[in-house]
């Protein structure tokens, strides 16, 4: 069995569990490779928002298990609450052994401030009555996202390269990259006020790491990502970040069950 990488902290999020868009076994590959002395679930780890009783798929139980496993073995596994899971928010501050439930996490990172949250407070669209309109859209997303794995699964079968039109179509509408920009801007400005060196966060499903600087300082925006298009996690080791991205060729051993899972999908909404 090839040796697990030993990695100070990892940080995931966005896995949204329990929707048909999640690349659950992906994660779990991911997750057993790992040896991590802290893993941070950065929200949105289960979808609550479209959970559902007809689809959790053995796949999906198996990342919670396999979490629940590496906190047994000693692994520090701090689950921080995002929109999607928000029902979760009233058991903050709940621990069991290595397992913590917060809102918001601060870390010192060899002597340096790192301030984890979701990132849901800075959007709007997530409160109120926009949150209704939200939960709406997020259905036609989640529509997106199956269509999407149709599609992905004719490609494989023509032996050709899969591709992410969900993340095309968010990528070319201009108020989708606005938003992103003002997110992250409005994160790094208020991590700079708080003093910190890293701002960490998921939600926008926007894979990142990069500097930002204003007239009060500077800051290193990261975020996370998700499991669901761009497939990715934060790792930081030896005093510096990383981003990771998932590729199916570092599992050379791992089982390819991704186009059964596709046609029961199918098979299930067919019937």
């Amino acid at each position: 069995m090839k040796r697990r990488r030993k990695i100070p902290l990892v940080v995931i999020s966005d896995v949204h569990l329990g929707t048909y868009g999640c690349h659950a076994k992906e994660l779990l590959q991911y997750l057993k490779s790992i040896n991590p002395q802290t893993l941070v679930l950065n929200g949105d780890i289960i979808d609550m928002w479209s959970f559902t009783k007809s689809y959790f798929p053995a796949s999906h139980m198996n990342v919670l298990r396999q979490i629940i496993k590496m906190s047994n073995l000693g692994t520090r596994v701090i689950y921080i609450t995002g929109n999607h899971d928000e029902a979760l928010r009233k058991y903050s501050d709940f621990i069991l052994g290595n397992f913590e439930l917060v809102d918001k996490l601060t870390l010192d990172l060899d002597g340096k401030k790192a301030w984890i949250f979701h990132g849901d407070v800075f959007d709007s669209s997530t409160q109120g009555y926009a949150k209704i309109l939200a939960k709406l859209g997020g259905k036609g997303y989640d529509l997106l996202i199956l269509i999407n794995s149709l599609i992905n699964w004719f490609l494989g079968i023509l032996g050709k390269e899969k591709r992410s039109y969900s993340k095309m179509i968010k990528d070319s509408v201009k108020k989708a990259v606005s938003f992103i920009s003002n997110f992250e801007t409005t994160a790094a400005d208020v991590a700079i006020q708080k003093k910190c060196s890293y701002v960490v966060c998921g939600h926008i499903h926007k894979p990142q790491m990069k500097e930002v600087e204003n007239e009060q300082g500077k800051v290193l925006y990261l975020n996370s990502g998700d499991w669901i298009e761009n497939l990715t996690a934060l790792e930081y080791k030896k005093q510096k970040w990383s981003l990771y991205h998932y590729k199916k060729e570092h599992y050379k051993d791992a089982d390819s069950n991704e186009e059964k899972e596709v046609s029961d999908i199918v098979n299930k909404i067919l019937s």
